[in-house]
């Protein structure tokens, strides 16, 4: 069986639980493997995309079943986010990889410097 496809796989299942319990998406652990395989920005952000997609159905739907979802603000999020993925999509596309790597890496470290501060 092909390496990348078993890695695939199990990476699936940890993003999975980590995005199912932190709500962070998923990207954040995505894009860095699909990078270490060799993908473009471009195409691990577009790649990425497709999973979450996926996981956040699943996810939704058992945080549903639990009780843990605000529909009303859901959607008011997710139309907000329309807008901004479709900038987005855009912007990513006018970055080299190695200039994305560095804005990611930034943008992670932005993060944990936060989490690991804020009280």
């Amino acid at each position: 069986m092909d390496i990348k496809l078993v890695a695939m796989v199990v990476s699936g299942i940890v993003v999975g639980i980590g995005a199912s319990f932190t709500g962070l998406g998923g990207g954040f652990l995505m894009i860095p493997l699909l990078l270490f395989l060799g993908f473009t920005a471009q195409k691990a952000v577009g790649t990425s995309f497709l999973g979450i997609l996926i996981i956040s159905v699943s996810a939704l739907v058992a945080h549903n079943k639990l009780a843990h979802v605000d529909f009303k603000y859901g959607i008011l999020l997710g139309l907000g986010g329309i807008i901004g993925a479709q900038i987005g999509a855009r912007l990513v596309d006018h970055i080299s990889t190695q200039n994305f790597k560095r804005i990611f890496a930034l943008i992670l470290i932005g993060l944990a410097v936060y989490l690991f501060v804020r009280k």
